[in-house]
């Protein structure tokens, strides 16, 4: 039996991508994490001001994904992160036991 643990992650997507864009990119990693792990919440946070500029954008589309998986999922899922077009910023985090 895999050892499991609870995570979450944060990933910005760029408001160049358009609405149909941006709930394309949160479609996709919402079906790459059901495919490899237990997707827990999806929380939208929505638009909201970036605090610095980030590639000349001053402005973001943030979206919560927590999820409970193996420990080399998040390394696989940091990967695609950064490698997709559209993503500008992400952070993983372990989420400590209660």
């Amino acid at each position: 039996m895999a050892v499991t643990a609870n995570y979450e992650t944060v990933m910005i997507i760029s408001m160049k991508q358009g609405e149909e864009g941006i709930q394309a990119l949160i479609e996709r990693f919402k079906k790459l994490i059901e495919e490899r792990a237990t997707l827990k919440n999806v929380d939208e946070w929505g638009k909201r001001k970036l605090a610095y500029l980030i590639n000349k954008e001053s402005e973001g589309y943030y979206v919560l994904f927590d999820f409970e998986s193996t420990a080399e999922f998040p390394a696989e899922l940091d990967r695609r992160f950064r490698i997709t077009e559209g993503v500008i910023r992400s952070l993983i985090i372990k989420k400590e036991e209660d």
